[in-house]
């Protein structure tokens, strides 16, 4: 329902925009058609749908839409059919059904109202519908609609209100007279059924308290008849017959009549009707008022128990809508007839006897009573202004009566008088207010008639020998009438014509003696004076001060004599109340300060007199309300009269002497209570030093006050010269008596002491010898003024609607310090004075840091009045002045860091650097350098440190005010500034600016720093200098701004613009055109402009949600106008557009969210820093948007939080190949852009943290939702490397964020603030869920960056590690305010079960501050490989703290721990317990592939372990993990075997075919023939599988040497089994399959029989033979394609391309194919040239280029720039194979035969001198490749390197070939000639280190590349090592000596950290530098094969 009803208010505000949707509720209501014949029943939905277009028409009745209206009437007009109880949903009660029909009449009421048509419309449908209603009334539902009318009345039509109105009559059994009763009203015949008055309440005299009687005459009297009361005695017959006739009416009868009443009353609303009929109404109303006379006077005794107050209640209710029905005809009579003023007459002397009658009725107490009597004096009033007011004068005769009774009969002493008495008062107000203006006369006689009531004598006089009696409660009540009328009407001539009376009583009558008389006049005299009518409230003051002051001097006598309470109220009550009032009430200035005056000088004549041996606290207390009052607008600031200074200096005095002002001391001094009783001279002897310490002796209204009124008092001093050394005027206010400096010597320690405890001790009492007692009170009351000052509000003063600079209260106590000559004592308690003032404001400070709200601006803005005075008083003359505003403003910023980013204080430090100088001091040249040159230091590190810790904030503002320099047209800030400007620069490494780490250290933030200074190009910068960008950006805003303001003032000048046409980006407004029509007034400039931004930023949003590219340049201009805009609009005026204004905003917060690009990130970032510079009180707006659009990312999965494997990076690269899982496609979007765009936004965010952190409670606690949002979820982060940088720095954040759980503002989200620190815990934890990776990008600054964001994060675990004792309480469950203390057992929502919480968070804090070193330490190596760091390398961890570790690690997630074991992968301990961890957990852990070898192991095959039937539930791992399974070890154990089959299975048979060579020597081991099964299906699935399976079976039907004969008969029964294999593979062909492998291999196979053809053939002839031999192949269909290149189709061979190639006894030969790649363009024809071998076995290259290609897959996926070329290789048959041309390539021996000289030389002969352009982009890949190279013949050991084996592509590439020597075996008999672990040549170095001493920067950067290739490799080890292992028996010469295998994981070197492994690295790299014996080795295959060197 409720969100229906939203819905519809949005529709309602647009309804031409969503036309479709009220088309959509009007659907869901029920159908009109239906309606008009009933349906059976509706739901609650269309009920609902039939409100919201009943409240749609409300709000939009004039719109087009016409349907809901016919809908609404069609319901309207069909309610009858509603009446049957079927129609309802089902469980619909009574209640919902009338809250239905009251909501529906309620909005067509309101729809009526504004729309005449409609009203037309529904009034036509009313009478039917009412008609209908009436006749089935016995329907409880007709029942519920006639009371829902009965409230909202719609219109009608005259003509069926004449008929409506006899139907009401009829159908609800209403008596209609037969004859009009008018005349009959006074007639004895009519008067003569009225019962008898009974008892008292019928008399006419009204009994008063005392037995005293007032008697007035009666309305019977008056009007000379008998109405409503007779003075016989009542006739107890006649009442219980009237009773009983009263009780035989049933109570669905008086419902009845009620309704047909209210009905009546309703449609006389709305039309009139027929004059017949409106007797017969005005006969009915008559009758019903009549009975209304005779009902109250019935008695509660007279009816019987059962039902009576329901019974009278209802009948109540009839008799007040009678009544009202009364009044409503009565303003039916004509005015002009004669006869109507007669009627007149009759109905106000019936409201006025009916009034009375509920006055003295017995059910009076009743609230139907009560509105009873408000209804009929409603009447009355109405009756008062009839026919312009001629009943006035007899109303009024008529009224006092009752205004009398009334005031007898309300309860004087109760709070409240009664709703008949404010119903009086009304009434009077009313009248009188009519009447002051048409008929006064009569009036003043009213108002005097009422004020000389109280002086009614005559009936309680007292009596001689007799006790006064107490005033009557009329009098009393009279008094508080006239009173409030005097308030209600607030007429000074009223006012003069009560004040006298009241004054005479006061000073001559009863009033002047104690009592409650006098208190109640005194009451309204203050209430009279507190309207401000100059000459009452003189009178009224002059008067109650002089009762002050008598009570004063008469204490005695009034109070312990009399003992009357009275004279005690008065003076603790009534007066001060008085004089608090009138205070509040006078609002003139002249009247406000003469009242300021008089109080002022009362409180010192009290003081002065209460010396005379009277407790001055006492009469001195009761007045400080008012005081307060009177003082709350007046301003210290400005220049006050001496005489009001030293008034104000006494108040003070004695305030200080009374003990009159809170206590000032934070603790309490144990100080026993000091009595009221006062000592022999009148002073209480430890008053002040309690009021110090506390606790407060008074009321505490007192001291709230004492607090207001230091807000208001000026500076005690009283004048400029020795102020405090004239001691006769402080003598005289402390003794009046005596002159004398040293009168009150012997109180002087006790002030003294009181003093020095004020001032927290700064002053000792033995310091203080020569201040006198009287002397030290004065400083004491000195220093309770200024300390309350700041304790009361923060210290500022009373002023102004904002605050300045003057009112800050430490402008007060800086005026003491002013006093020249002071003496040396007093000068030091002044100066403990401005300390300790100041210490009470940051007390106040921080304690008001958790307000939020306008309590938040009031705080802050505070915070900067103080801290501007300072700066400000930075520039005075005296240095004392000048140290303590340092030393004050040094206090300030340390404590609220929040000053540094406050506008207004940069503005006013930078203003004072070149502000001249004041005029008197101008010829000081010393004082001027020495200011300057203190606020140079002051500026120079303001800016240092608000940029140090909020880089983007402190930016934005520096360029704020060099652009309101530049608005202002002032000159250039002096060149003072412009070099301390230009001196700062702030990066993330090491500054000179500041020492330690600062927030602009961490990377992240740097980065959001150099975008918010707008210059891009220093985003990825170490450092960034301040001043130019600052300028430049200040210019570019500047402009923007210009902008905007000229397009304005053209919009203004020239009455508008045409309606704007479509336009491309910024704002393309249309000029105007001559003598075109302006815009419309409401078209204003905001909203045209506001609207066209908000279409130009939704455009680029529409861009980027397609795919689009979305343009910087012209993105970064609209966004920066569009801040223009905005800015420009807070400046303006006028605030209409508000929603486009938001909507703008919110686009240029979530614009960059959507487009989610660094560039867009940067410009947000830009405008962000920008909006919240300029305009602060956007701050919050902006962080929400901001936040709701970062959670928004984490919803989408984008950036850091695209948790996908497809994002991860070289995980999804390498799958399924090295890493487990289905390979899946790449995104579209490059990842690593997305996460660098939220690394500046989280830099902005720790920007805005470090800003707000202090004062803004709102944005602290928005910022920890974003937090709660990041952190929901385990883990929802990408796994990307490129994302550890920003993930720990969100981390980061999280745990600064948490930290301020102790703070003040966040103790009550104490326990949220532990939650979240818990899950960002476990969210850090989550990375290291995952292995290791790496990824590069191809920038330095920014693989720094990453590494030191880790550490920082580790630095800042570090530094707010527990302290042990803290760590033991919390152990032993201790810590009472932790949520989780003493945790045992119980569930943690992020831990789960926990035993202690405590300690297992400590376990939790290690382990994560371990794994962060490592990665720190890892990351620090991949950004600086080449730095030689030794020590340190490795972590010192004991071996039971590893297992405690992996503990830790497996409870929070066992991933964790297996990615430990991967990070360490050679700790023996740790793999253990991980081991014991897994085997423990298994069933847990099913879906961790990295699991598996810690379970399946030859151990647990040779066991049978049970373990292993948890394979079948394992998921998939890698192929490569899998081609371990299949090794010997395993021994084919069923188990294993099926669960390596399902993986391989799993994954598509291309993704297998890399592996082929693997699979096929698994059918050695292959017993159960089921990797022939897999083999079998697999190739049946892909035609390529099993063409390349079948290539590699007839490849593998070579016998190696076997050394014995076991492994002669296993390689015989594998050499038996290959054709059987190739058998059932070919068998098991489709038709088409069969054809296409027939036509491929018997194409491939003629090719390669060329080689025999030309072994016979003389060399010369071979080339012709090729020839005539390739002319003979023919190409049988389109789809054949290369061997070694699947997605290559041969379309045909170059004949004349054929090249016989060198050979000892073979003849190879190379053919060239024409090929197109089988996915691309088949018109795209490229050359591929191919080997043909025949006698040679491939099978070693094709493993080595296996691990170059897994190694090149592996240096793609991190993102290495390293070449490698795995050029394809297939062995076809025994000794044959294919072996593809490295295209574009020439060997260095080709090289060498064409040119003379080395590489360098051919290199520059190639492309180009050195330097050039084309020569460095040839060494930059002639490095990439020998580094790439390096590493992979590094882990291969390839030798035979000779130049015939090295080859260069055409840009400079090298590229190694022919691997026949890999692993242990070399040329010569293996007699490893080439010790270098990779050729290194001298011609090579002079490549890599022009240097020749391994120096350059391209020497460094080989090393660099050459490192990380070899860390990324150890990633892999397993990978690589299985790939190899796979083939050790397959008689491959690598394997033929040694033991290649552990040698191979040798040189991965496990055991080493990373620094260690890359230390390797360098040292090999620096061992193959020009080695000797490459060299040689070139030189002998030069001497043996003519190979060139």
């Amino acid at each position: 329902m409720d969100s229906l009803m939203e819905l519809c208010d949005l529709v309602s505000q647009n309804p031409t925009q969503f036309c479709d949707k009220i088309a959509w509720i009007c659907g869901r209501c029920p159908p009109a058609e239906s309606l008009l014949i009933g349906i059976p029943r509706v739901s609650r939905f269309q009920l609902n749908a039939m409100l919201a277009i009943a409240r749609f028409v409300s709000k939009c009745v004039d719109c087009d839409q016409e349907a809901a209206k016919s809908m609404l009437l069609a319901f309207y007009c069909s309610i009858p059919s509603t009446f049957n109880v079927n129609f309802w949903p089902h469980s619909f009660s009574s209640d919902a059904i009338s809250s239905f029909f009251d909501d529906f009449l309620k909005y067509v009421t309101k729809a009526v109202e504004v729309s005449p048509d409609f009203s037309t419309d529904v009034a036509g449908f009313t009478g039917d519908v009412i008609i209908q209603t009436i006749s089935n009334r016995d329907s409880s539902v007709s029942r519920i609609f006639l009371s829902a009318l009965c409230s909202c009345f719609p219109p009608i039509l005259p003509s069926d209100a004449n008929n409506l109105i006899p139907v009401i009559f009829e159908g609800f059994e209403i008596a209609v007279p037969s004859s009009p009763r008018e005349a009959s009203i006074f007639s004895e015949e009519s008067l003569s059924s009225v019962a008898p008055g009974d008892d008292v309440s019928a008399s006419r005299n009204i009994v008063v308290s005392g037995g005293s009687v007032i008697t007035w005459k009666s309305n019977e009297d008056l009007f000379g008849g008998t109405v409503g009361f007779n003075d016989g005695s009542s006739d107890a017959m006649c009442n219980k017959k009237t009773v009983a006739s009263f009780e035989e009416e049933s109570l669905e009868s008086l419902d009845k009549q009620e309704t047909a009443f209210k009905l009546i009353g309703g449609i006389l609303d709305k039309v009139a009707a027929d004059s017949k009929l409106m007797e017969q109404v005005r006969g009915i109303a008559n009758d019903q008022l009549r009975s209304l006379l005779c009902f109250l006077k019935t008695r509660k005794r007279d009816w019987s128990e059962q039902g009576q107050l329901l019974r009278v209640d209802r009948k109540l209710f009839v008799y007040q809508a009678a009544a009202r029905l009364h009044i409503k005809a009565l303003s039916c009579l004509d005015a002009e007839e004669k006869s109507s003023k007669r009627l007149l007459h009759g109905a106000l002397a019936l409201l006025i006897e009916a009034a009375e009658a509920c006055l003295f009725s017995a059910w009076r107490k009743l609230r139907a009573c009560e509105e009873l009597f408000h209804c009929l004096l409603a009447g009355i009033s109405q009756a008062a202004v009839a026919r312009g007011g001629q009943l006035l004068r007899v109303l009024l005769i008529r009224f006092k009566p009752l205004v009398l009774a009334t005031c007898a009969q309300a309860d004087s002493g109760a709070s409240s008088l009664g709703a008949m008495f404010t119903s009086v008062l009304k009434t009077c107000s009313e009248i009188i207010e009519f009447g002051w203006v048409k008929h006064r006369c009569p009036v003043d006689t009213f108002i005097m008639g009422l004020a000389t009531s109280v002086r009614e004598r005559n009936h309680y006089e007292e009596e001689d020998g007799k006790e006064k009696q107490a005033a009557p409660p009329v009098q009393l009540n009279l008094i508080h009438l006239l009173a409030e009328l005097n308030v209600s009407i607030n007429k000074s001539e009223m006012v003069d014509m009560i004040l006298p009376l009241f004054i005479e009583n006061l000073e001559e009558g009863k009033a002047s003696t104690p009592g409650l008389l006098r208190l109640r006049i005194l009451d309204a005299v203050s209430c009279l004076a507190s309207l401000g009518f100059e000459k009452s409230y003189r009178e009224a003051v002059v008067l109650m001060s002089r009762s002050y002051l008598a009570k004063l001097y008469n204490v005695g006598s009034d109070e312990r004599r009399t003992r009357q309470p009275e004279a005690t109220t008065e003076r603790l009550e009534t007066l001060p109340a008085g004089l608090l009032l009138i205070a509040r009430g006078i609002q003139s200035n002249k009247l406000r300060s003469d009242y300021r005056h008089r109080l002022l000088s009362l409180c010192s004549d009290v003081g002065l007199a209460s010396k005379s041996g009277r407790s001055g606290a006492e009469f001195l207390g009761p007045l400080l309300p008012a005081v307060a009052e009177i003082c709350s607008d007046f301003d210290p600031s400005v220049n006050v009269e001496p005489s009001i200074l030293k008034l104000f200096r006494n108040l003070w005095f004695y305030i200080a002497l009374f003990g009159l002002a809170p206590p000032i001391q934070k603790t309490q001094a144990k100080i026993k209570s000091v009595s009221t009783a006062l000592n022999n001279a009148g002073i209480p002897s430890d008053i002040a030093l309690q009021a110090v310490g506390g606790p407060y002796m008074w009321n505490s209204l007192w001291s709230s006050a004492v607090e207001r009124i230091s807000q208001g008092t000026p500076p005690l001093v009283v004048t400029s010269v020795k102020w405090l050394e004239d001691e006769l005027e402080l003598n005289a206010l402390h003794n009046p008596g005596s002159r004398q400096g040293n009168a009150n010597e012997k109180f002087a320690v006790t002030p003294k002491t009181a003093l020095s405890a004020a001032l927290g001790g700064r002053v000792e009492v033995s310091a203080m010898n020569t201040i006198s007692g009287v002397k030290a009170t004065y400083l004491l009351a000195v220093a309770f003024l200024e300390i309350i000052r700041f304790s009361s509000n923060g210290g500022i003063l009373n002023g102004g609607p904002s605050s300045t600079v003057s009112r800050s209260a430490v402008s007060c106590v800086f005026e003491y310090l002013r006093s020249p000559n002071l003496v040396p004592t007093v000068s030091l308690c002044l100066t403990a004075i401005v300390h300790r003032a100041f210490e009470t404001a940051i007390a106040w400070l921080v304690e008001h840091a958790s307000e939020t709200g306008p309590n938040s601006e009031v705080r802050e803005s505070t915070l900067s009045t103080h801290a501007s005075f300072l700066i400000k008083k930075l520039s005075q003359r005296d240095e004392n002045v000048r140290d303590i505003s340092l030393n004050l403003l040094t206090q300030l910023r340390d404590r609220f860091p929040q000053i540094l980013w406050n506008s207004s204080c940069l503005d006013s430090l930078l203003l004072s650097i070149h502000n001249d100088p004041p005029s008197a001091v101008v010829s000081d040249p010393a004082y001027v350098a020495s200011v300057r040159s203190l606020y140079l230091k002051i500026v120079r590190e303001w800016i240092i440190v608000s940029l140090s810790h909020a880089p983007c904030t402190g930016q934005g503002l520096l360029q704020e005010n060099l652009c309101k320099a530049n608005t202002c047209q002032k000159t250039q800030p002096v060149a003072d500034v412009l070099s301390l400007l230009s001196e700062i620069r702030i990066g993330m490494g090491k500054n000179d600016c500041w020492v330690g780490t600062k927030t602009a250290n961490i990377p992240a933030v740097m980065a959001a720093a150099a975008a918010a200074s707008g210059n891009l190009k220093l985003t990825d910068s170490f450092s960034l200098e301040v001043l130019g960008t600052g300028m430049v950006s200040a210019t570019v805003k500047c402009n923007h701004a210009g902008e905007i303001a000229g397009m304005r003032r053209l919009y203004e000048s020239m009455g508008g613009f045409v309606k704007p046409q479509s336009s491309g980006c910024g704002l393309d407004l249309n000029l105007p055109v001559a003598g075109s029509p302006a815009q419309p007034k409401n078209e204003s400039f905001n909203g045209i402009a506001l609207s066209k931004f908000v279409r130009l930023l939704q455009k680029f949003v529409n861009i980027a949600e397609k795919g689009g590219e979305v343009d910087k340049s012209s993105f970064r201009e609209t966004c920066s106008q569009a801040t223009a805009l905005i800015l420009s609009y807070l400046d303006s005026d006028s605030k209409s557009d508000v929603e486009s204004f938001s909507q703008l905003l919110r686009l240029l917060c979530w614009c960059p969210a959507y487009i989610i690009r660094t560039h867009a990130v940067e410009t947000g970032v830009y405008i962000w820093t920008w909006l919240v510079s300029a305009a602060p009180q956007l701050g919050s707006l902006v962080l929400a948007e901001l936040v709701d659009a970062w959670l928004w990312t984490i919803d989408t999965k984008r950036g850091l939080f695209a948790f996908d494997v497809r994002f991860c990076g070289p995980y999804a690269k390498l799958r399924p190949q090295l890493a487990p899982g289905e390979p899946e496609p790449q995104p579209e979007k490059d990842p690593v852009e997305q996460i660098m765009a939220h690394r500046l936004w989280l830099g902005f965010f720790f920007d805005r943290f470090e800003v707000v952190r202090h004062h803004s409670f709102e944005q602290l606690l928005l910022l920890g939702r974003m937090l709660q949002g990041t952190t929901k979820l385990p883990w929802n982060f990408s796994q990307h490397p490129a994302a550890t940088g920003t993930f720990f720095t969100t981390m980061h954040f999280g745990l600064k964020l948490c930290l301020l759980q102790t703070q003040g503002n966040l103790q009550n989200f104490k326990s949220g603030l532990q939650l979240l620190e818990d899950r960002i815990y476990r969210a850090s934890l989550g990375w290291f869920a995952h292995e290791p990776g790496w990824y590069d990008f191809n920038n330095d600054k920014f693989t720094q960056s990453e590494a030191q964001s880790v550490s920082l994060f580790v630095q800042h675990l570090l530094n707010n590690q527990l302290d042990a004792s803290q760590l033991d309480r919390r152990a032993v469950g201790l810590e009472k305010d932790s949520p989780w203390e003493d945790v045992k057992n119980r569930y943690h929502p992020v831990w789960g079960q926990m035993e202690n919480y405590a300690v297992e968070r400590e376990q939790r804090r290690q382990l994560l501050l371990m794994l962060c070193q490592h990665e720190a330490d890892r990351l620090e190596v991949w950004a600086q490989p080449v730095v030689a760091k030794e020590q340190n390398s490795r972590l010192k961890i004991s071996s039971e703290k590893w297992v405690e570790f992996a503990k830790t690690a497996f409870s929070v997630d066992p991933r964790i721990a297996l990615s430990l074991a991967a990070r360490f992968p050679a700790n023996f301990a740790l793999k253990t317990e991980i081991t014991q961890l897994v085997q423990s957990h298994i069933l847990e852990i099913h879906s961790i592939p990295e699991a598996l070898p810690y379970f399946v192991t030859p151990k647990a095959v040779d066991e049978n372990s049970t373990l292993l039937e948890q394979l079948p539930h394992w998921v998939a791992c890698s192929i490569t993990q899998a081609l371990e399974f299949l090794t010997p070890a395993y021994k084919g154990h069923p188990r294993v075997m099926a669960y390596v089959l399902t993986v391989l299975e799993s994954y598509p048979p291309e993704r297998v075919t890399f592996f082929m060579p693997q699979l096929v020597q698994a059918l050695r081991y292959d017993e159960e023939r089921l990797v022939e099964g897999y083999l079998l299906r697999a190739a049946q699935r892909s035609d390529i599988f099993s063409h390349i399976l079948i290539w590699h079976l007839q490849g593998e039907t070579c016998v190696p040497e076997l050394e014995n004969d076991a492994a002669s008969s296993k390689n015989s029964s594998f050499q038996e089994l290959l054709p059987v294999v190739r058998q059932r593979i070919i068998d098991g062909f489709s038709p088409k399959a069969l054809d296409l492998f027939q036509r491929e291999f018997d194409f491939f196979d003629k090719v390669t029989s060329i080689s025999g053809v030309l072994f016979p053939l003389p060399k010369e002839e071979r080339r012709a033979g090729i020839r005539r031999e390739l002319e003979k192949i023919q190409m049988e269909g389109d789809d054949l394609y290369l061997p070694t290149a699947p997605n290559k189709l041969v379309s045909s061979i170059r004949v004349d391309s054929g090249i016989p190639l060198q050979s000892a006894a073979k003849v190879p030969i190379m053919i060239t194919f024409n090929v197109v790649d089988r996915d691309g363009d088949r018109k795209d024809v490229k050359p591929q040239a191919c080997i043909f071998k025949v006698g040679d076995d491939c099978r070693q290259d094709v493993l080595a280029l296996q691990v170059i290609s897994l190694l090149k897959d592996i240096f793609e996926a991190v993102g290495l720039n390293l070449y490698l070329f795995p050029y394809g290789v297939l062995p076809t048959g025994s000794e044959r194979g294919i072996i593809e041309v490295v295209p574009n390539t020439r060997s260095r021996s080709q090289m060498g035969e064409t040119t003379d000289g080395g590489l360098y030389e051919i290199f520059q002969q190639d492309f180009g001198p050195v330097g050039s352009p084309t020569f460095e982009d040839a060494r930059e890949n002639f490095l990439i490749s020998s580094a790439g190279y390096a590493v992979a013949s590094l882990l291969l050991q390839p030798k035979d390197r000779h130049n015939g084996n090295l080859l260069f592509d055409s840009v400079g590439r090298l590229v190694h070939i022919d691997f026949g020597f890999i692993f242990e075996t070399s040329p010569g008999g293996n007699m490893r000639f080439e010790s270098a672990h990779f050729k290194l040549s001298h011609e090579m170095t002079q490549l890599l280190d022009p240097s020749g001493a391994m120096k350059s920067d391209t020497w460094y950067r080989f090393l660099s590349l050459c490192v990380k290739g070899y860390l990324a490799a150890r990633c892999y080890m397993d990978g690589i090592i299985n790939t190899v292992l796979m083939m050790r028996d397959s008689g491959l010469p690598c394997f033929s000596r040694g033991d290649p295998i552990g040698n191979l994981r040798k040189r991965f070197h496990p055991e080493m950290s990373e620094r260690e492994a890359a230390n390797y690295m360098i040292r090999k790299c620096a061992d193959a530098y020009d080695k000797w014996t490459t060299a040689g080795y070139d030189l002998i295959q030069y001497l043996q094969q003519g190979i060139e060197r």
